[in-house]
């Protein structure tokens, strides 16, 4: 079987996928993105470029759709570039739009769809934090951002989305060609460590020292960062043995924080709103994910936050790591999280509740650790690669019209 993966970043939702589809199956994997050209595990790498993209002139609820219809165009010359390409299927990433035009170059190859968030101006992320209520223009363009994933839906032969609540969002009269098969976590790659070294960034961190890990890419309110630090400073006042390791970027990856603030990062406002006391934190920066294990295996409690929207893999990474979950009570979090059996919830706007709900866990974390072992379990049983991979290759196969 020859397959395209079309994606604008590499490896992204389909690196980890192509590596053991080539290495155990034998199979030959293309990978299209913006990335640098060249060769990874097997998997022949691919780059497009985009010639324009949405300007200042283009109608604002239109710019998505015009940056998304020059990524089309880019990976069509990509791929025509290269005739020795001959794909059985191809899979793409709905929502860049990068398999829109490949029927034109491949006629009767298949086309699988991976769905990752159908937007909505009600009820949604949008307007999920009333601090920040969106404005008309906002809400009339979350309608057309969803026009190339339209088209991506209608055009494919079949789709899959990785949650239940993501597939959910979809419309109903198109949702039966959408199947809900996870993405897949390498549970030789996260797992727990024991014996991690209790060393971050040439920091010592002392046995006694209670250790609450925070994983996002990107510090913003989608992702609860501002609730998390005043969640923090209760806890530090209240447990002063405690040190937070906070793994991600400065930078907004959703949302419009930047149009709401007037310091340069999410980061910085929340920092400029209460006094803290920053020895209580490292952040990390980015990490390669071995040394994220290693945070992960050290941590006595983890807490994530997310408004309604994708659900981050970093809440699967950290349930494979075995670790004590407080989440917010939030949909695609009760999809993974049952409070009291794979860990803890509490409202997403409740400082107070999540800090007293913490607490008791830092005071005492032992009788606690049967919540991150159910949650291990969880992944290994349900979305570990090994369990998600198969499916995910008869779904490949059933497209193609291949024999198992």
């Amino acid at each position: 079987m020859n397959i395209i993966f079309t994606h604008q970043n590499f490896p992204a939702q389909f690196g980890h996928i192509a590596r053991h589809l080539v290495r155990k199956l034998g199979w030959s994997c293309t990978f299209l993105s913006k990335v640098a050209p060249g060769e990874d595990s097997g998997i022949r790498k691919i780059q497009y470029q985009t010639a324009g993209g949405a300007r200042g002139t283009n109608h604002y609820c239109s710019r998505t759709f015009e940056n998304a219809i020059w990524s089309s165009h880019g990976v069509y010359d990509a791929c025509k570039a290269h005739p020795d390409l001959r794909p059985d299927l191809i899979v793409g990433h709905s929502g860049f739009g990068s398999t829109l035009f490949l029927s034109e170059l491949y006629p009767g190859v298949p086309i699988i769809n991976y769905f990752e968030y159908f937007y909505h101006s009600h009820g949604s992320d949008l307007d999920f934090r009333p601090e920040s209520p969106p404005g008309e223009l906002d809400r009339l363009r979350s309608q057309a951002r969803n026009a190339m994933i339209l088209l991506d839906l209608v055009n494919c032969k079949a789709g899959y989305s990785p949650t239940e609540f993501q597939r959910s969002l979809f419309p109903s009269e198109l949702r039966s060609k959408i199947d809900v098969i996870f993405d897949g976590i390498e549970t030789d790659l996260y797992c727990r460590r024991e014996g991690a070294p209790r060393r971050i960034g040439g920091r010592e961190i002392p046995a006694s020292t209670r250790i609450v890990t925070y994983v996002s890419r990107g510090f913003e309110s989608m992702r609860g960062f501002d609730i998390f630090m005043r969640a923090a400073k209760r806890i530090y006042e209240s447990y002063p043995d405690v040190l937070f390791i906070v793994v991600g970027s400065d930078r907004i990856c959703y949302g419009g924080d930047e149009k709401r603030i007037k310091h340069k990062s999410f980061r910085e406002h929340v920092l400029a709103q209460e006094n803290y006391d920053l020895s209580k934190f490292v952040f990390t920066g980015l990490v390669p994910a071995s040394t994220l294990v290693d945070i992960l295996s050290l941590s006595d409690l983890h807490l994530y936050l997310t408004v309604p929207f994708v659900l981050s893999w970093s809440l699967m990474n950290a349930l494979a790591c075995g670790c004590t979950i407080l989440a917010s009570d939030t949909a695609p979090v009760r999809e993974m999280i049952v409070d009291g059996e794979t860990g803890l919830l509490e409202d997403f706007f409740d400082v107070d509740g999540f800090a007293a709900r913490a607490l008791d866990v830092l005071r005492d974390p032992a009788s606690y650790r049967h919540l991150g072992l159910q949650g291990t379990d969880l992944i290994r049983r349900r979305y570990a690669l090994d369990v998600t991979l198969p499916r995910l290759v008869e779904l490949f196969e059933r497209v193609t019209n291949r024999p198992p």
